[in-house]
């Protein structure tokens, strides 16, 4: 890497840092809608302190009316301009804190808070890697414009709206994945199963679980009618589950809690789902009707083998299948849960829906709430071959393209992929509690950053 270059990543280091913590103590879950902050007022905050960082960079600002913003430098077309995407929303807090979520302090080598990691560690860190190849007086052939969106975590209008008042580059990429380069992206939808509460057996009053469909809960709790030896059946069947449980009696209600691992949707096999956890006891209970039909046809799955729609390909690998929501009780009479399907290359939704069908066979109905297609990129376009040689040159590893089953801002642009900001082996942090960023990895982001801007824009 050019010298000078490294010269200024290493003054800007501690610039970049305290601005990542002022990212961080800015809370961004999106909220309900106000004048000129569509995703609430926090995360208008949030934007309005993004633009204003930005413009200190030196960078030429657009806000898209509190649903976007975008931030140039460099000159040539908007359209041939090098496209870094990433989100400034993160998901709900959850359960399972032991820092404050929106602290963005420092200890033991890392910065800790929702969002440090997902996604505004890896969007500062591209930010001030471009300001570092800027104060370096590199020349850039192509603008470089990072754009910010507001609502990845739960949709894409910011976007959408976004691409109807500014130009989206038609190349570039997301750091909002993992390393080396991810060039593919699966099919996504949304499904729910619902169905109809037994009147028989043990009464299920209330179970309603889940605050975002792309994050598997690690905690749950139920109410059922019941008195103390019920409570005692609770606790053995989640102990022969393996499951941490816990029930509680008081007038004539026994409330459930199990708790399991948190994660991202994408990733289930590395969490214990508690939604399917409970399920799996309150069958074990003698909860019935549609309960007992979701513990028998999804529980634990984490890849819809039980659901009839288990498939794989080589490029992309395993569908998979999160239940993440669910809301049930009394008060309907039906149980009703969310599931984030994350689906291979070579499947289509509609038949992924026929096959579901098929295996419900009217014990269950299914709906299709929204989906995605997948997203691909030639592992030998021009973009990939140097987001590889820039990954190669700075962390010394050999790179690769590959596939995952979350979904980024990089489908957003013609030729987009993702790249970071985990690497390999590192635990994943993404909607998990106690997120943080290590800060020697958001140092090695910043050069990894700038050497992949010089290699794509650079003169």
């Amino acid at each position: 890497m050019n010298s000078e270059l490294e010269k200024q990543i290493s003054l800007i280091r501690e610039e970049a840092v305290k601005t990542l913590q002022k990212w961080i103590r800015q809370p961004s879950v999106p909220m309900a809608p106000a004048a000129g902050a569509p995703f609430g007022k926090d995360i208008r905050a949030m934007l309005d302190l993004a633009e204003a960082d930005m413009k200190a960079l030196g960078f030429e600002t657009f806000v898209d009316d509190g649903y976007a913003m975008h931030a140039d430098f460099g000159g040539g077309k908007a359209e041939d301009a090098l496209g870094i995407l990433g989100h400034l929303d993160v998901v709900p807090v959850g359960e399972g804190w032991t820092m404050e979520p929106f602290c963005g302090d420092i200890h033991d080598g890392k910065i800790w808070g929702r969002g440090s990691s997902d996604d505004k560690g890896p969007m500062v860190a591209a930010a001030y890697a471009l300001a570092a190849v800027k104060r370096a007086g590199i020349p850039l052939k192509r603008k470089v414009r990072l754009v910010f969106g507001c609502d990845e975590e739960t949709g894409t209008v910011s976007l959408t709206h976004y691409k109807k008042n500014a130009v989206m580059p038609r190349s570039g990429f997301s750091p909002d994945a993992d390393y080396p380069v991810i060039n593919l992206e699966k099919g996504g939808c949304h499904v729910s199963l619902e169905g109809a509460l037994s009147k028989d057996g043990v009464q299920l009053k209330r179970f309603n679980v889940g605050h975002a469909v792309n994050v598997i809960p690690g905690e749950a709790e139920a109410v059922v009618l019941g008195d103390e030896s019920l409570a005692a059946r609770a606790m053995e069947c989640g102990r022969e589950l393996g499951f941490e449980t816990s029930a509680v009696t008081s007038g004539g209600e026994v409330t459930i809690r199990t708790v399991g691992v948190q994660g991202h949707a994408a990733m289930g096999e590395n969490c214990k789902n508690a939604i399917g956890q409970m399920l799996l006891i309150l069958k074990g209970i003698g909860v019935g009707g549609a309960v007992e039909k979701l513990a028998d046809l999804v529980g634990m799955d984490y890849h819809g083998e039980k659901l009839g729609i288990a498939v794989e390909d080589k490029l992309s690998g395993k569908l998979t299948c999160a239940m993440d929501i669910i809301k049930a009780g009394e008060e309907t009479g039906t149980a009703r849960v969310i599931l984030d399907i994350r689906y291979p290359l070579l499947m289509n939704v509609d038949s992924m829906m026929k096959a579901l069908t098929m295996t419900l066979n009217g014990r269950l109905e299914a709906t299709l709430l929204s989906s995605r297609t997948p997203h691909f990129v030639s592992a030998e376009s021009t973009l990939v071959r140097e987001l590889l040689a820039a990954y190669e040159e700075i962390t010394g590893e050999k790179g690769e393209a590959m596939a995952i089953g979350g979904g980024t801002y990089a489908r957003e642009m013609d030729e987009g992929v993702a790249f970071g900001a985990l690497f390999p082996g590192d635990t994943e942090m993404a909607h998990q509690p106690d997120e943080y960023m290590d800060l020697e990895r958001f140092y090695q982001n910043l050069r990894i950053f700038a050497c992949a801007i010089v290699r794509l824009a650079g003169a």
